[in-house]
């Protein structure tokens, strides 16, 4: 079976910033992405916990999305304009995919 090389972007950002990221994430063309909810975690104020808060304003999002790794750099520009600004962390790893045309 034939892979092919793609680069996952996962970034992990308050869930006020949603739009703002996802909006981004459709300017450079980028046509699937799966937000996922942060129950809790630890950093560099302490832990926290989505437990107990009234609105999701404050609580957490995961923005997870595979692209081809030509498209990563401008990408990046762009997330970190708003990332820069706000409580988030992005990762970058290499990811082998089946369906290279989907990326």
């Amino acid at each position: 079976m034939q892979t092919h090389k793609a680069k996952r972007l996962a970034i992990i950002i308050e869930s006020i910033m949603q739009a703002r990221l996802t909006d981004i994430l459709k300017e450079k063309g980028v046509t699937g992405w799966t937000v996922l909810p942060v129950l809790g975690g630890s950093g560099r104020s302490g832990e926290w916990s989505r437990e107990g808060q009234v609105s999701r304003a404050s609580g957490m999002v995961q923005v997870v999305c595979i692209i081809k790794p030509e498209r990563l750099e401008p990408l990046l520009d762009d997330i970190l304009k708003v990332v820069d600004r706000h409580i988030g962390v992005v990762t970058i790893g290499d990811v082998d995919v089946l369906r290279a045309e989907r990326f």
